[in-house]
């Protein structure tokens, strides 16, 4: 299978200012076969088909959020778009509140199965734990170096999803500041440890090239402000990838690139938030498409890419999943917008594979 192009939705506009619907019928119409269904778009659409007055200030129903999954899956079948996962699955394993941890297990996940298997997909992804200290006591609220926690938490997770039917698969991935996963080695060794078949990756180009590359709190935007460093790290987290990586267990591969900062995000910077990860808050603002240099690209994102499909052989979907302040403009043309730009950088991205040697990605718009 060649590769072919998709989009989280959340990177067509910010749900609640923009409907999932419209998003969906751009992505179709720029050519983006396949979509990740962010778990909050699913949510407003389920609010706006409640009937209850007062719907904007509560949760969801059960009801009304089957009855908005159906809503998309039918859409997805009518525009002929493949829905690949619903995410992200946050704040799960490692956490010192065990009973946060039973309630996610028996009342939580068993409402996601179910949202899945709706949607006609096959796959949850699950991002590494990030969740920050209690505001009140302060103290942690994650297990610090209790690996045994985190694995045993995602062990549970991918057997509750082998019992559906057909069995739901479990995309792990590493985010950037995650509490104890925070590379996509450290990834790696948990979908090891876990040891289930239907429990294995999610690759993402900006955590990978954030966790070891980058650093927005540098002048240069790289880590000990120094390119040389930065270079070195990336060029031996992807001999790891090209020698240790099993590509069976694989399930997600997302594209992103990031915004070099003209000021190191520090207090008094637009992005900065007090208490929040620098990377986290740079993510949220200044995530990019591929091959968007005049937006000041400038992740080694592309080199992520290549070693996938030229080296070690993906075949599947490359989706799009670009976090953006840009997200966030109400204008009725923010999903157009977003389409297009991820249909022009998926032109580009192939331009520049093919211009380097590479004749793998084939999928053209």
């Amino acid at each position: 299978m060649h590769c072919k192009p998709a989009i989280a939705t959340i990177s067509l506009g910010q749900a609640g200012l923009h409907d999932i619907r419209d998003k969906l019928r751009e992505a179709a119409a720029c050519g983006l076969g396949g979509i990740e269904l962010f778990y909050d778009d699913l949510e407003a659409l389920a609010r706006l088909l409640s009937t209850d007055t007062y719907s904007i200030f509560q949760p969801p129903s059960r009801h009304n959020i089957q009855e908005a999954a159906r809503t998309i899956r039918e859409l997805c079948d009518d525009l002929h778009l493949v829905i690949l996962n619903l995410q992200p699955f946050r704040f799960y394993e490692g956490l010192v509140d065990r009973a946060e941890t039973a309630r996610l297990q028996e009342q939580v996940l068993p409402v996601w199965l179910e949202i899945v298997q709706i949607l006609g997909s096959s796959t949850i992804l699950v991002a590494s734990n990030f969740l920050g200290p209690d505001p009140v006591t302060g103290k942690a609220r994650t297990h610090s170096g209790r690996l045994d926690v985190i694995v045993d938490d995602l062990r549970d997770m991918a057997d509750r999803a082998a019992l559906c039917s057909p069995p739901v698969r479990i995309a792990y991935e590493a985010i950037a500041w995650g509490n104890e996963i925070h590379t996509w080695e450290q990834a790696w060794e948990v979908v090891q440890l876990v040891d289930r078949p239907n429990f294995g990756l999610a690759l993402d180009t900006f955590n990978m090239a954030a966790a070891v590359f980058a650093d927005p709190t540098t002048k240069t935007g790289m880590i000990e402000d120094s390119a040389a460093s930065a270079q070195s790290s990336m060029k031996a987290t992807l001999h790891r990838m090209a020698t240790e990586l099993d590509m069976a267990k694989v399930y997600v591969v997302q594209l992103a690139d990031g915004e070099r900062l003209a000021e190191p995000l520090r207090s008094g910077h637009p992005f900065y938030v007090a208490g929040q990860p620098p990377r986290m808050s740079w993510s949220r603002n200044a995530r990019l498409f591929l091959c968007e240099p005049e937006r000041g690209c400038y992740l080694p994102v592309v080199d992520v890419v290549r070693l996938l499909v030229e080296q070690l052989g993906w075949r599947g979907w490359l989706s799009y999943e670009v976090f953006s302040r840009t997200l966030a403009d109400p204008s009725p043309e923010t999903p157009a917008t977003h389409a297009a730009r991820a249909a022009r950088s998926w032109q580009n991205l192939i331009a520049v594979i093919e211009k380097e040697g590479g004749n793998l990605i084939r999928e053209k718009l």
